[in-house]
């Protein structure tokens, strides 16, 4: 169907002169209201306004200007039904084949500090929604654009055929729609926030792909993505090489890129059954790789590899001579050589994720049996001014950066867990343990002779002494923890006695 008339009416007016000069000059005729009409004609491009064709004046501070048989029949007559366009004859009723609408930026306006209920609900748009609904109805007859990053697609297609594909106006009323349900849902939210009512919460995700099974074979499963997050995460991450990302994969990639973000310098990440098995700072990228597929060999056969700098054939070459088996590795990018020599191991997962940028997203999602959970994530990063020694011995300097790292670590371990480090290195890693004390003899045990002298992080308080003894006698001398134990005392002057170092952070790290 040839497009011969368009309404355009817009709050954000980025390119929309261009897009009415170039609409006339394909011979499309222009209808427009209040400001959007004044902006085209100040381009120089000829408009009618809406009254023209309506015969009725904006009324009520332009609330009423668009709601009128003669927009609407233009937007939902069907086009190839006789009666419809017979009724829109004897009504003088022309078609619109063209919708350009976005809407009163309502979810802006409510999210300025101080705004009054009065102006929020002037920034209720009526007349946009229902002529996008409309439109987006009809879209076998009628193309309907709310976003301006397809105003050049829609262009590129009427300029080549006289009209927009079918394909394309589908795609566009289903962005319409989607857009519709998001704009009622901000609304909704609004007057339950004024009323005081409980808010409510709709997750819209869209699907990735099916899975081939879920965490055991037996179990069915799907990837969704959230379509607003444009965050650097392993939902984003660019797939280039391997077997298809199963669902277990997908967990241990998540935790292991998420781990690697926290740290600057070079880092690289082991990770198997989510829980970090190595981690390693280094000067160089090969060197903190190396490092950290040391700390514990054995844990990370078929892990999850994360780093923070470019793959380099150096860290092929280790693993070729380790003779490592690996799931998958993540990095932002890699060389030229190296990844041809990764791609030549059949089954490896290998994903690039770019620039590696802070989170946007600031909330966590757990769910439950009927329900779910939210929290914001910690995105606070410990520094030594956050620090109070408790204990007559005083941590070096090296020990503070060993505890930083650490505590970096255990935020990222499921609970109860601990860290010991050494060197910027997690030399062993305690996790999951119904008693801390398990976790630090754990911890103790993976890292063998390398506690002695190092660093413990512990993600929660001790509450009894039992857990520091056991740290000391692994060769624990420095401990971080949040403090906060009715036993503070008791632990502190256990401490003392066993003459090592030890700081509260004041800041607890469960993960569960």
């Amino acid at each position: 169907m040839p497009i011969k008339r368009a309404l355009i009416s817009v709050s954000d007016k980025t390119g929309i002169e261009d897009v009415a000069k170039k609409l006339s000059e394909l011979g499309v005729e222009i209808i427009s209201t209040g400001g959007t009409s004044r902006a085209i004609k100040e381009a120089g491009v000829e408009v009618k306004d809406v009254s023209e064709i309506t015969g009725f004046p904006e009324i009520m501070n332009g609330r009423v200007k668009t709601l009128h048989p003669k927009v609407h029949g233009g937007l939902l007559a069907v086009r190839d039904d006789e009666g419809h366009m017979k009724e829109a004859a004897d009504n003088e009723i022309g078609m619109i084949d063209l919708v350009i609408v976005n809407l009163y930026p309502f979810k802006e306006t409510i999210e300025k500090e101080g705004v009054s209920e009065e102006e929020a609900i002037e920034n209720i748009d009526i007349g946009g929604p229902s002529m996008l609904r409309s439109a987006a109805k009809n879209f076998r007859d009628v193309t309907v654009v709310i976003d301006p990053e397809d105003y050049d697609v829609v262009l590129a297609e009427i300029e080549a055929d006289g009209e927009t594909k079918l394909e394309t106006r589908k795609k566009l009323a289903r962005k319409v729609f989607t857009m519709t349900h998001s704009y009622d849902d901000a609304i909704e939210g609004y007057f339950r926030k004024i009323l005081g009512e409980p808010e409510m919460m709709d997750l819209h995700y869209e699907k990735v792909k099916s899975l081939r099974y879920g965490e055991n074979p037996t179990q069915k499963a799907a990837f969704f993505r959230n379509p607003n997050n444009q965050d650097c995460n392993v939902t984003n991450s660019e797939f280039l090489h391997g077997k298809d990302l199963s669902f277990n994969n997908i967990v241990d990639g998540d935790s292991a890129l998420e781990l690697v973000k926290e740290f600057k310098e070079p880092c690289a990440i082991f990770v198997k059954h989510n829980n970090p098995c190595g981690a390693a700072i280094r000067e160089t990228m090969e060197s903190a790789f190396e490092e950290a597929h040391k700390v514990d060999p054995m844990s990370a056969f078929g892990c999850v590899i994360a780093v923070n700098r470019e793959f380099s054939e150096e860290m092929v070459d280790y693993m070729k001579e380790e003779k490592m088996f690996v799931e998958m590795v993540i990095a932002p990018s890699y060389s030229e050589g190296a990844l041809k020599r990764l791609r030549t191991r059949k089954n490896l997962r290998i994903l690039r994720v770019g620039d590696l940028k802070l989170d946007m997203s600031k909330t966590d999602i757990k769910k439950v049996a009927g329900g779910i959970l939210i929290q914001t994530k910690d995105m606070y990063n410990l520094v030594p001014d956050d620090l109070k020694t408790v204990t007559k011995r005083v941590p070096t300097d090296g020990q503070i950066s060993d505890m930083l790292f650490a505590t970096n670590i255990v935020k990222h371990v499921v609970s109860n867990s601990v860290v010991i480090a050494k060197n910027m290195t997690a030399v062993g890693i305690g996790a999951g343990q119904m008693s801390r004390v398990d976790s630090v003899f754990i911890a103790g045990k993976k890292a063998g002779d390398r506690a002695k002298g190092a660093v413990l992080s512990s993600d929660a308080y001790f509450p009894f002494a039992d857990g520091l003894e056991q740290a000391v006698e692994a060769g624990v001398e420095a401990i971080i923890q949040p403090g906060g134990s009715i036993r503070d005392d008791e632990v502190i002057a256990k401490a003392d006695e066993l003459g090592i170092a030890m700081v509260f952070s004041g800041r607890r790290y469960f993960k569960h």
